[in-house]
């Protein structure tokens, strides 16, 4: 993620925040511009000074309807934007519109097509957090030019989301992705329940946002690899995905994960079906991919006193990395210190996994697919997908 500043004052704000905690403005999420800007009522956008912290509390207000609004942000050359549908009834977004755009919800929101009953106990509050981590998600998907298009416009290729509950004596909502279609069940946007299945299914690391992450792998994979020349190299490192995928999850669930799963997969999960295995490739790369942007955004840097330690001077967002060992190698450096600064406070590691060489290889493929780097071809299959793993992550 990148850092985000308030145009009028110049102070950090959060992808998440509608309001400068500091001056007051009004603040609204740009997709195309992946970036937040401040706005003004175009009532009052002639003549806005600076609002200084005292004076916050008459910053420009809000209007009781959808309200025209005008970004003091450069780049907008002072266009005039509209707060999306759900920002200004709902309070669950903070994304902006186009004033000449028809549509009344944003580009994120127009995504969703079912939401739970918001009459139904912690409902809201549930719908809330789902929207947040998508537009996480949707925002590393525009970083990476990987826009979806919504379903609605396009049922071959489009995707949706449906954010469904279980029901008093009915059938359990399973999260899921079938045919451009992402289910979530909103229960895992309680984090009682989400810790609860996290233990039950021994797994060392459960968020709302993988979640998102993970079954976006599979709306990418029919979009990016299965009709593509990709297919054949992707089963050359993850396997034949034609083989059965219900009897697969059934012995998954019944016997465990394969032997020395670790060895060849990312997590255990991973090493029940070639489908289940690339979502979980493809999860974590975006996990690296968003946190290494964040790091870079941030001006983090690593200055070890031992000079033999691993140093990470970030020189570029990951969008723009010459490769995908130089993602690699900032990736362990970062990751080192990150478990340790968990672990000096008592907390568990930050980052529990171990990436093995085969993993590695699943991970540099995904980093090819998503950037284009280099032709499918026979010479794209690595030979160390079938050697003996070599441990290479913080153990």
């Amino acid at each position: 993620m990148k850092t985000f500043h308030c145009d009028n004052c110049g102070k950090q704000v959060f992808f998440e925040n509608t309001v400068c905690g500091n001056c007051g403005w009004m603040l609204g999420y740009q997709p195309e511009l992946q970036a937040i800007a401040s706005f003004s009522p175009v009532e009052d956008a002639a003549a806005q000074p600076a609002v200084p912290p005292a004076e916050a509390a008459e910053a420009p207000s809000q209007p009781a309807g959808l309200g025209r609004w005008r970004s003091v942000k450069p780049e907008n050359g002072g266009r005039v934007f509209k707060q999306c549908v759900n920002y200004w009834r709902e309070n669950i977004c903070n994304w902006m519109i186009d004033e000449q755009d028809p549509h009344e919800l944003c580009a994120s929101c127009r995504l969703t097509r079912v939401i739970p009953s918001l009459e139904d106990g912690n409902n809201r509050v549930l719908w809330s957090r789902l929207e947040t981590a998508k537009r996480r998600l949707l925002h590393s998907l525009w970083v990476m030019q990987l826009q979806p298009v919504p379903k609605v416009e396009d049922q071959e290729a489009g995707l949706a989301f449906e954010f469904l509950q279980d029901m008093p004596h009915g059938e359990r909502v399973l999260t899921g992705h079938a045919d451009g279609v992402i289910t979530i069940n909103i229960a895992e946007a309680d984090p009682a329940y989400r810790e609860k299945a996290r233990e039950q299914m021994a797994e060392p690391y459960r968020t709302l946002l993988g979640h998102f992450r993970h079954e976006s792998g599979h709306y990418y994979f029919d979009r990016l690899v299965a009709p593509t020349p990709w297919l054949e190299p992707f089963r050359a490192l993850f396997g034949d995905e034609r083989q059965d995928y219900g009897e697969c999850l059934k012995r998954h669930y019944e016997n465990g994960p394969q032997e020395k799963w670790e060895e060849r997969f990312v997590s255990a999960y991973a090493s029940s079906h070639p489908w289940e295995d690339w979502a979980e490739t493809w999860a974590h790369y975006m996990h690296m991919f968003d946190t290494l942007e964040t790091v870079y955004s941030c001006g983090v840097q690593l200055r070890p006193r031992n000079a033999a330690e691993q140093k990470l001077v970030i020189a570029a967002p990951p969008i723009a990395a010459g490769s995908f060992d130089e993602l690699a190698n900032e990736w362990f450096a970062l990751t080192y210190v990150l478990n340790s600064l968990n672990r000096s406070i008592g907390m568990p590691d930050s980052y529990p996994f171990t990436l093995s060489t085969p993993v590695l290889e699943k991970l540099r493929f995904v980093h090819d697919v998503v950037s284009g780097q280099g032709m499918p071809t026979q010479a794209n299959i690595p030979e160390q997908a079938a050697q003996a793993p070599v441990q290479q992550a913080l153990q």
